[in-house]
């Protein structure tokens, strides 16, 4: 009983993802080629190859960048195909009849571009002349659709000579949208997906894309290559892969290095190879110094039988899995061998490539990351290197991937090193100890370098919230209240990380507890339901001072009271004083029914000593309130200092200006160890 097959539906389970639109017409393109190699072969240049873009008449909606002298496009409608091969003879007007014909197996056909053409179009049809087996010039038209399969028609025309005209109609929207617009992108499609034709010997025959303007397929090829390396080939399990290598111009729009992996003379995968050999990233230089981007074009016999019916992709397993055979190639073991090959070919370019990668590491270390100093030749061992025209933000998620890398390893080293004491022999294990306690020190000094990195920055951000904007304004105190200590917290909500109140005073660190921006009620160490403090610790930040208790030994060992204010902030009066609001506080405290962060009661004490510091800038009505206290000014002029005898309190006010040069002058000789400015 013979089988009959439904075209509509080998059409409906026929692929073709919307990232390929153009794919119709690339087979169409190649089935043309084909038929003018058949007619000429060995004189293709006689040959003549014409794509003709069809665009509709009604303006697409343009949701792209705008600019002077850029115009809209209007949607692409279809294709016309015209060459002058041999045309649709009988054996290839049979073989079009038949899906999934052998036809061509030879040179790599399934039988399925047709189906394509289906896929994207309505409508296709093809006036073709051809020779009959007498010598004799005859036409042939058809039509091709799902609905009406082959609709041979009125074969009268025209033609002086042999060829085709394949017209493509009804371009369908899915794909429409999806598919390259301007003549200049899809020429370029075209090219690279026929590259082969133009590089094998004897070359391509003359091919043009035509628009409102004519792309000519062989100018573009002299404009695409810089220089062609020699042909190689590399053997993966008894299997042979031949290599095009090419140098392409530095101009060419798409500067980054790929690898096409091509079937029957079709590119089928194009895979970008940035990254995947030390060095190998856009544009190297030749030994003149001229720049190119390198391009590989990968066939083989064993491509030819493994590529899918579409042509989309390959039957071949991405790698090894427990239930590959033993001689099965895996796309990795052929990648590899070209990598290898690669890395062989241009091992000057490449070496100079990663000298220059290397200097831009070094320079971006040295001015902007001194944290991965410590570890940079450590980093280098892994692999890590880079394009030298990275941009720094890319640089610095690189450098920070591979350093926790480094620190993944070396968990797992010091793990397997501890795991074996007392089972190696001493020599051994003391010389893999200190293997990991030598990468352990740098990474130390990593962390200890980005911590000091960390500081430069905060000092910086600063400096520039206390100054004023272009409009005269100067930032609220919350903005800088934040940057030295998250609001609405206390040492029960976040880490010792999260504050820089070091800005300060270093032995702020040390704390029993401490409060930024909470009532004393909302405190959870005092226990207490008074609603009395607004004027002590509120929310607002003139009002809200940080308390911070040091240690848990009773009677209390200290108490630290901050008043922050806004920069140039000019208030400050009897009703309004951050000196007075200070030592009230300390008084608060001093009276007991305060607790300890782990819920023991504070007693009261008078000889707890107090400091109080208040961060503000020295206006008029700030150092009359100054005076008034007996505060004596500092040798810089930027702050005041003293002792209250009836409060034991140490008062110190300091300018934003003393706050920032303080810091610096006290981190300088860290900052100068990185080799980071210090001011």
């Amino acid at each position: 009983m013979a089988l009959t097959t439904s075209l509509a539906g080998r059409v409906r389970n026929t692929s073709l993802p919307k990232s390929h639109a153009l794919l119709p017409l690339l087979e169409a393109v190649v089935n043309a080629l084909q038929a003018i190699d058949a007619r000429f072969d060995q004189d293709v240049e006689q040959g003549r190859l014409r794509v003709t873009i069809e665009r509709s008449g009604q303006d697409e909606l343009d949701f792209g960048p705008s600019g002077p002298g850029r115009v809209a496009l209007k949607p692409i409608a279809g294709f016309t195909i015209e060459d002058n091969g041999v045309g649709f003879t009988p054996d290839n007007m049979s073989s079009f009849e038949t899906l999934d014909s052998d036809y061509k197996a030879s040179i790599g056909c399934r039988g399925v571009g047709r189906l394509l053409w289906l896929k994207a179009f309505d409508r296709v049809s093809v006036r073709s002349g051809y020779k009959d087996h007498s010598g004799n010039l005859r036409v042939r038209k058809f039509k091709f659709s799902v609905a009406h399969e082959v609709e041979h028609v009125d074969e009268s025309g025209d033609f002086t000579e042999t060829g085709a005209i394949v017209h493509l109609s009804g371009f369908k929207e899915a794909f429409q949208r999806s598919a390259p617009k301007s003549v200049d992108a899809i020429a370029r499609e075209v090219f690279e997906h026929c590259i082969w034709y133009f590089l094998r010997p004897g070359g391509a025959p003359n091919i043009s894309i035509v628009d409102d303007e004519i792309v000519s397929l062989n100018k573009l090829m002299e404009e695409f290559i810089f220089s062609k390396l020699p042909n190689t080939s590399i053997n993966v399990k008894g299997k042979k892969f031949d290599m095009v290598n090419l140098c392409l111009k530095s101009s060419t729009r798409n500067q980054t290095p790929r690898l096409y992996w091509c079937a029957a003379s079709r590119v089928v995968l194009e895979e970008n190879l940035a990254g995947k050999i030390p060095g190998l990233y856009g544009r190297l230089k030749d030994e003149t110094g001229d720049e190119f981007t390198y391009v590989c074009y990968l066939s083989s016999d064993y491509l030819d039988t493994h590529v899918r019916a579409d042509r989309t992709d390959f039957d071949i397993s991405e790698r090894f899995t427990e239930a590959t055979l033993e001689d099965d190639i895996s796309l990795e073991d052929i990648r590899s061998g070209v990598l290898g090959e690669v890395e062989r070919f241009l091992s000057d370019p490449l070496a100079n490539a990663r000298k220059e990668g290397k200097a831009r590491v070094n320079e971006f270390v040295s001015r902007h990351a001194p944290r991965y100093r410590p570890v940079l030749s450590r980093l280098e061992s892994l692999g890590t290197t880079v394009d030298p025209s990275i941009k720094d933000a890319d640089l610095e998620i690189l450098l920070h991937r591979s350093l926790q890398k480094l620190e993944a390893d070396a968990i797992t080293q010091g793990q397997a090193v501890f795991a074996e004491a007392g089972s190696t022999p001493l020599e051994d294990y003391q010389e893999r100890l200190g293997q990991y306690l030598s990468t352990l020190n740098d990474i130390n000094q990593s962390d200890l370098a980005a911590y000091i990195s960390r500081r430069r920055v905060v000092l910086d951000i600063l400096s520039k919230l206390i100054r004023s904007s272009q409009q005269g304004t100067y930032s609220r105190e919350d903005a800088i209240h934040a940057l030295l200590i998250p609001m609405r917290t206390d040492s029960n909500e976040i880490g010792t990380d999260a504050s820089n109140l070091w800005i300060i005073d270093e032995r702020l660190a040390f704390h029993d507890y401490l409060a930024s921006d909470k009532t004393l009620k909302s405190m959870p160490i005092t226990g207490s339901d008074s609603t009395r403090e607004p004027d002590i610790l509120s929310t607002r930040l003139i009002d809200t001072p940080v308390l911070a208790a040091e240690g848990e030994t009773l009677p209390l060992a200290s108490i630290v009271v901050i008043e922050i204010k806004r920069p140039m902030r000019n208030d400050a009066s009897e009703d309004k004083d951050p000196i007075l609001q200070s030592l009230d506080y300390v008084k608060r405290v001093r009276s007991g029914g305060v607790l300890t962060a782990s819920g023991r009661p504070i007693p009261a004490s008078q000889e707890s000593p107090a400091f109080c510091y208040i961060v503000a800038d020295l206006t008029p009505t700030l150092v009359s309130r100054c005076e008034y206290a007996n505060l004596r000014r500092t040798h810089d002029g930027l702050g005041y200092f003293g002792f209250n005898e009836s409060a034991k309190a140490y008062i110190e006010v300091i300018s934003f200006d003393r706050l920032v040069n303080a810091a610096t002058e006290r981190n300088r000789a860290f900052f100068d160890k990185l080799g980071l400015p210090s001011s």
